[in-house]
């Protein structure tokens, strides 16, 4: 009589409760989340961990290792920790070290403040929800020395990675439903955490497309198409801008940042400025702008309306803390009412991960002249920068000698993102597999060489044109062996299909 009970209690509509068949299934599921994709670690990657397998089980194949090119995963790709930083982690999970007189004496004082700022001065306690106070204010001070302008802690929330940041922002700003639902712009080859998010928040993406032939430049003439075709369906509410780009490595000009700001103010954008790459900028006559210091420098009335949030990380740079997850993100001209709204979200979380604060505290106030451990900071630092350089260059080098692969130039990041010539052919290949082409090719580059790089449609690109990312992380010596073979593989593969 209960089941009986259960069975008629569903209201019109409902589909009538079963016991003890499924809740939750691909049709039941949010389907927002069932669209979600993310390409850096999509099928292609998941085949690459298969290979793995198989080569540990004793499966012969053509290669004797899988060299995941996919991800800037610094410290996985062989790059060496920074010590200071590993130094001031160690003593703020283990304080019984301070005794340890081989550790600087500056890294045991930064763990003692670190851990004084701490509950029961411990790293395993939670800290405030926008993060410890004391590492806030370095933030501050940091942006001020980077800047030369003013900055205020209470504008700084310090967040798991600069990823979770970018999604609280969003979660901010989507609203309204049909013509008044919030449209982003995006650029494209973007990210896939922007076409991810906005398709789990379920927003409209905008896509502007950068300009390749021109080195991946920003074009406002592309940002106005974007927001002019966006308007037909929705409200166009948000800018977000990568500098230096990921996975197109192109460095931003002062004069494209001050066109972008401009652009935001006429249109009234929100303005969303992920800087993460910020220490990696190795062409000669490229430099880091700050959006924050375009922005105050320009004078009213842009410094006084238009609203920023720009973006830093711990996993990028010459740090490579990928797994620590440590960032901040700090805002401008946000309205007091909404800040307050923010705090409010962050706080859902609890906080971040206190020892990634710990490390980012490290990151954005590092040893200074005089200090025991600046010497061998500045030569750790200085060698993964120069050796980032180095593998930048060669990286187009040998791309662009090999006929029908057009690599620009890597101004910044840690990624190439090089156009492919496919032939006819090898895109209907794809097409009966129902793959897309640079996906097919990417593949076939993944079970004949081992190697994995993700395609290009995963982050973006014009019809009619295929690319594929790869970073440039690699120790030199297996970066050269792996672009030579990934080279003489592409060879091999046009004239297969030609």
């Amino acid at each position: 009589m209960a089941v009986v009970a259960r069975l008629v209690s569903g209201g019109l509509g409902d589909s009538p409760a079963v016991p003890g068949t499924p809740v939750l299934t691909l049709e039941t599921m949010n389907p927002a989340v069932r669209r979600v994709e993310y390409a850096v670690r999509g099928p292609i990657v998941a085949r690459a961990l298969q290979l793995e397998k198989e080569l540990k089980e004793g499966v012969t194949k053509p290669f004797s290792e899988v060299i995941k090119a996919n991800i800037g995963d610094a410290h996985a790709m062989g790059q060496t920790p920074i010590t200071f930083l590993r130094q001031v982690a160690a003593l703020c999970l283990c304080p019984e070290l301070m005794a340890d007189s081989s550790i600087p004496s500056d890294a045991r004082d930064r763990a003692r403040r670190v851990l004084g700022s701490c509950g029961g001065q411990s790293i395993g306690s939670y800290s405030a929800s926008p993060g410890l106070e004391v590492v806030r204010e370095d933030v501050a001070r940091y942006i001020e020395r980077r800047d030369g302008i003013p900055a205020r802690a209470q504008d700084i929330f310090l967040s798991t990675g600069a990823s979770d940041a970018i999604v609280s922002v969003l979660k901010l700003l989507v609203s309204g439903s049909g013509r008044s639902r919030t449209g982003v712009l995006i650029p494209i080859p973007q990210y896939p955490l922007y076409s991810a998010a906005l398709t789990e928040l379920d927003a409209h993406q905008l896509s502007y497309f950068l300009n390749e032939e021109q080195g991946w430049a920003l074009d406002v003439a592309e940002l106005q198409r974007a927001v002019t075709e966006g308007r037909k369906h929705c409200r166009p509410r948000v800018l977000c801008i990568i500098n230096p780009g990921n996975p197109t490595g192109q460095v931003q000009s002062r004069e494209c940042i001050e066109d972008v700001i401009k652009f935001a103010y006429e249109e009234n954008l929100f303005l969303m400025a992920d800087e993460v790459y910020q220490d990696n900028v190795y062409a000669e006559g490229s430099e880091f702008h700050a959006f924050k210091k375009v922005l105050m420098q320009m004078g009213p009335p842009y410094s006084e309306s238009v609203e920023l949030a720009s973006f830093h990380s711990i996993s990028k740079g010459y740090m490579g803390e990928c797994g620590l997850r440590g960032g901040y993100m700090e805002v401008v001209n946000m309205n007091p009412a909404v800040k307050d709204q923010l705090a409010k979200l962050v706080s859902v979380r609890l906080c971040p991960p206190v020892l990634g604060q710990a490390v980012l505290d490290v990151v954005v106030d590092p040893p200074q002249p005089g200090d025991p451990s600046y010497e061998r900071f500045q030569a750790e630092k200085t060698a993964v920068l120069s050796a980032l350089a180095k593998k930048a260059q060669l990286t187009q080098e040998i791309f662009n000698k090999t006929p029908g692969i057009h690599c620009n130039p890597v101004q910044g990041a840690m990624y190439s993102f090089p156009r492919i010539d496919l032939p006819p052919r090898a895109v209907a290949a794809a097409q009966e597999q129902g793959q897309a082409p640079d996906m097919f090719f990417c593949m076939r580059l993944l079970e004949e060489t081992g190697i994995c790089v993700v395609p290009g449609s995963g982050f973006g690109q014009r019809e009619g044109t295929y690319h594929f990312r790869m970073t440039i992380l690699p120790p030199t010596e297996k970066l050269q062996i792996l672009l030579e073979k990934l080279s003489s593989f592409y060879t091999k593969f046009v004239r297969e299909f030609s």
